[in-house]
């Protein structure tokens, strides 16, 4: 007979977006128009400082290994970004750089979690998240959220669920798919019951400058005992170039280095140079007025869902990402998003994709494409229903 793939990679679960946009694609192959509020990439095309600098490098010969903590000098610089824009101090040796942040989400998973050890994640939350905590041999603990907390974990949830065998915590700040924020005095009070239980809080910050009615911070305020993760993707408008990074507790920064070494070696050379420009302040200017337009975006696309009988149970404060309840105007988020894209050219991505949190009565949308195609999707939302 026979052999089959591993168990555990069997038990991973198909990331529902990326085969809607599988099958836009194939729509538009062959003819079809379609407006895309599936994906979290922007279509703003990555900053020239960073494609200059890419440039440059390639021109020096730039292309050969960096150290499997990363480029020295994008450690530097992301230690020098905390410390002007944060005003918090990180030594470069806890930072480490990955190939996107996913992997510097793997890397805090292999470093906490041994076999049958309770990670506990918010749900609804991005997809992968349960998958990694999985692969690491760990068990995923759902707390569920919902409009009475804002879509945020509060203290007494996250106690309650705490067992012996918790090691950690992760949440996202923006989270993806509400585009939720938790506040510095929220994020505080989480910290604190981790931390009285020695566990380990977990902060996803990948879309921490797309923060639109508040400053953004980060949860190495509250100390050297938290695990950071970020990347140049998002707010950086880098997805393609696969740059990240994590910045983890001293004691932990020698077992992420080795972990880095075996499962990558090292992060894409001529990205690294790219994102040494991606933060300097000139780059960073244009990247905030790009955050404007996205703003203006989520409260154009919002408003027209609201009129088509979606409804928001908690404000989108960051990301760009709408989580919409479908519930008024469809039983099933799945089918509703299947339908949407086959019959009325608009991708959007089910529920499905973010937990078992009420997925069937949500639907996502990204506000990732200009003013004029968000309300031809509105248009083409509203014909479908009117049908």
């Amino acid at each position: 007979m026979p052999l089959d793939p591993a168990a555990r990679a069997r038990a991973v679960e198909p990331f529902h977006v990326m085969r809607v946009l599988a099958r836009a694609q194939a729509l538009e192959a062959q003819g079809r128009d379609v407006v895309h509020m599936e994906v979290g990439e922007p279509d703003f095309p990555t900053p020239d400082p960073v494609v200059r600098a890419a440039a440059a490098a390639l021109a020096a010969g730039q292309t050969r290994y960096t150290p499997a903590a990363g480029l020295p000098a994008l450690r530097a610089a992301i230690a020098a970004y905390y410390a002007e824009r944060f005003g918090v101090r990180v030594s470069p040796a806890r930072i480490i750089v990955t190939p996107g942040s996913s992997l510097a989400l793997q890397l805090a998973l292999l470093a906490l979690v041994d076999p049958d050890d309770d990670v506990l994640l918010c749900d609804p939350g991005y997809p992968c998240n349960r998958h990694l905590v999985r692969l690491a041999g760990g068990r995923v603990v759902p707390v569920p959220l919902g409009a009475e907390s804002g879509y945020r974990p509060t203290p007494a949830q996250v106690a309650a669920a705490w067992t012996a065998r918790t090691k950690a915590l992760l949440v996202a700040s923006p989270a993806n798919p509400t585009g939720t924020v938790i506040d510095r005095a929220a994020m505080a009070d989480l910290h604190l019951v981790v931390a009285a239980r020695d566990g380990m809080l977990v902060v996803d910050e990948l879309y921490q400058g797309l923060v639109y009615e508040a400053e953004p911070f980060t949860a190495l305020e509250l100390g050297d005992d938290v695990i950071v993760v970020n990347g140049f993707s998002k707010y950086f408008g880098m997805t393609g170039w696969r740059v990240g990074w994590i910045v983890v507790p001293e004691r932990f920064a020698d077992v992420v280095d080795r972990l880095a070494q075996n499962l990558y070696l090292a992060a894409p050379t001529v990205a690294q140079h790219a994102a040494v420009a991606a933060l300097a302040p000139d780059t960073r200017a244009l990247l905030d007025a790009r955050r404007d337009v996205l703003r203006v975006r989520r409260d154009r696309l919002r408003a027209g869902l609201e009129r088509l009988g979606f409804t928001f149970t908690a404000p989108p404060e960051g990301a760009f990402y709408l989580y919409a309840d479908c519930s008024a105007r469809a039983a099933d988020s799945f089918a509703l998003a299947e339908s949407l894209l086959t019959e009325a050219g608009v991708a959007v991505t089910p529920g499905a994709d973010f937990g078992a949190n009420r997925p069937s009565s949500h639907v996502r949308f990204a506000y990732t494409t200009d003013g004029a195609r968000l309300d031809e999707g509105l248009r083409r939302i509203a014909a479908w229903l009117g049908r």
